[in-house]
């Protein structure tokens, strides 16, 4: 393949990008497949992700042997080797104030949207392109795919959206308006900084050259700490300081109903807390009339190396940018892998959610710890201290195998000795020797599914709210009147597991993220500016009984 380094595009402000261009060595018209962000064009996936690079190579060990070097592997890119020979234009950039790319650093704001704009334009009238744009990528990848397909960009024809969220606010930042504290804030400083333009500090280095990634071609391009820190975002505190979804989240969060493009959209159930449910709600609420949904497990990385999901990805864009028929058009709308304590498999589905789903209520009984069919008779309550263990709530043991498969959340009563109250709520499952079931996730083991809720953020908004899945508006806060009693719903992110017979599960509610020995926690909500002690450490109580029915709402998929 021909190989055009550090290509440059001028965008709309007159700013110069860099690209990296990979395209098959015949003359001709291809279509081509785009990425923007901030990790580095120029950094190999060894390189910037060891241990990351580790597990792939045991998990796929062929990635850089089987049809491919592996050289030009790109942490949440495609590998061009894979993709030029299949016929496309492999097109990466890194944005604005990122590797080689000068210019202000701000993620995911306005301006690296509109930049973003600018370059598949740019693509679409190139002599190797044939005016078809396809965008693909994992996280970051993709999360700026939904903000510049809501652009709706006349080149751009279809996008692969691989784990990437679809609302900065409620995916990102805030979960149920609970701070995301630790995975944001570790992340910036790790992932992005290293990468600034002009940062002569940076530990990575290109293997071709041996020059730093950050556009330094000799010692006196690089810029001061003080220039750096003044082209650079806040990212971390401007999070903070922005606890509801404000004018600056609607300005990062697209319109989902404004994209018209084919798209596919990949979730990881184990991703809760980052991607899964941007995943589904940009699948859902994308006003595009062709786009598909998958569902599957694993790390955050693996499945989108792995041959089989390549070829899917091939398989999609081969339609929609080359025409071909290629039998997309005859894969099910959605593709979803039910899990199971021992694995499981992908099945076929065709709506979500699933047309056939028996909405179930077990409700809390705080006198037994227990979730049952029907509502107890008494009136009671079961107090926790907010930063400790917290309570759970038991099912008996399934007399038969039961799935459950759907968006989730529980409709609870509580009350706090405080103004305000954390909800931390967690599904589990427990298998008959009373060992708790974890699952491969993203990043680390996870339980069943996880749903966030401040009660100051109860309000919901009603036009958005469905009968399943609240939706909170996040645009005030309603404190509480310490002791008196509260009636909200928590989102539960969405779930697929299957409980054989003899298993139970185990609803846990604390006032802090749920972590064992077994799942640790990566994506932690633990900012003392925004959790304050005084107000968030108080004894919450959840009541249960007629006049108070907390209950949990489940997707049960008959037979």
């Amino acid at each position: 393949m021909i190989f055009e380094k550090d290509v440059p595009i001028e965008v709309g402000d007159g700013t110069v990008l860099r690209a990296n261009v990979y395209r098959p060595q015949q003359a001709g018209r291809y279509p081509v497949v785009m990425a923007l962000g901030i990790y580095g064009k120029d950094i190999h996936f060894a390189d910037g992700y060891k241990p990351q690079w580790e597990t792939l190579t045991r998990i796929y060990p062929g990635i850089d042997r089987d049809g491919s070097s592996g050289q030009h592997l790109r942490w949440e890119l495609v590998d061009p080797e894979r993709w030029v020979p299949a016929g496309y234009v492999v097109v990466a950039v890194d944005s604005r104030g990122s590797g080689k790319s000068p210019g202000y650093l701000d993620p995911f704001s306005p301006r690296e949207t509109q930049d973003y704009y600018d370059a598949i334009e740019w693509a679409g009238v190139q002599p190797w392109s044939n005016g078809k744009v396809g965008t693909i990528g994992i996280s970051y990848y993709g999360i700026k795919q939904w903000q510049v397909a809501a652009l709706r960009p006349p080149h751009l024809a279809a996008i692969c959206v691989w784990e990437g969220g679809s609302d900065l606010y409620r995916d990102w930042s805030h979960h149920g308006g609970i701070f995301s504290h630790l995975f944001p804030t570790a992340w910036y400083p790790r992932q992005v900084l290293p990468n600034q333009h002009g940062n002569a500090d940076t530990h990575y280095r290109e293997r071709d050259t041996g020059l730093p990634n950050t556009g330094l071609p000799n010692a006196g391009a690089a810029l001061s700490p003080a220039m750096l820190a003044g082209n650079r975002a806040d990212h971390p505190q401007d999070l903070l300081q922005h606890p509801l979804d404000d004018a600056w989240y609607k300005a990062r969060s697209p319109n989902l109903s404004r994209i018209e493009v084919p798209l596919l959209s990949a979730a990881n159930w184990g991703g809760a807390g980052l991607h899964l449910r941007g995943n589904i709600e940009g699948y859902l609420r994308a006003g595009s009339s062709q786009k598909w949904l998958q569902m599957h497990i694993g790390t955050h990385f693996e499945s989108f190396y792995l041959p089989q999901f390549v070829q899917r990805q091939q398989r999609f864009f081969d339609h929609f940018l080359k025409g071909e028929d290629s039998g997309w058009l005859d894969e099910p709308k959605i593709n979803l892998f039910v899990r199971r304590p021992d694995g499981g498999a992908f099945r076929a589905e065709q709506e979500w959610p699933l047309a056939r789903t028996e909405w179930t209520r077990l409700h809390l009984d705080a006198a037994a710890k227990a979730l049952l069919p029907t509502a107890p008779q008494q009136e009671t309550r079961v107090s926790y201290r907010a930063l400790g263990e917290g309570v759970s709530f038991t099912t008996p043991a399934f007399e038969q195998e039961t799935e459950f498969t759907g968006p989730l959340k529980a409709h609870l009563w509580i009350s706090s000795s405080t103004a305000d109250m954390d909800l931390f709520v967690t599904l589990r499952m427990f298998d008959p020797a009373g060992k708790e079931v974890a699952f491969t996730g993203a990043s680390d083991l996870t339980p069943v599914a996880r749903g966030w809720l401040r009660a100051s953020h109860r309000k919901q908004d009603v036009a958005m709210t469905l009968p399943y899945r609240p939706y909170h508006s996040h645009d005030e806060v309603q404190k509480l009147t310490p002791g008196e009693a509260y009636e909200l719903d928590v989102e539960i992110w969405p779930a697929s597991i299957v409980f054989p017979a003899g298993y139970r599960l185990v609803l846990t509610i604390q006032g802090r993220d749920f972590e064992t020995h077994d799942i640790p926690g990566r994506i932690l909500h633990n900012s003392e500016q925004d959790r304050p002690r005084a107000e968030f450490d108080g004894l919450c109580s959840i009541l249960t009984g007629p006049e108070h029915d907390s209950y949990l709402l489940l997707p049960r998929i008959p037979g």
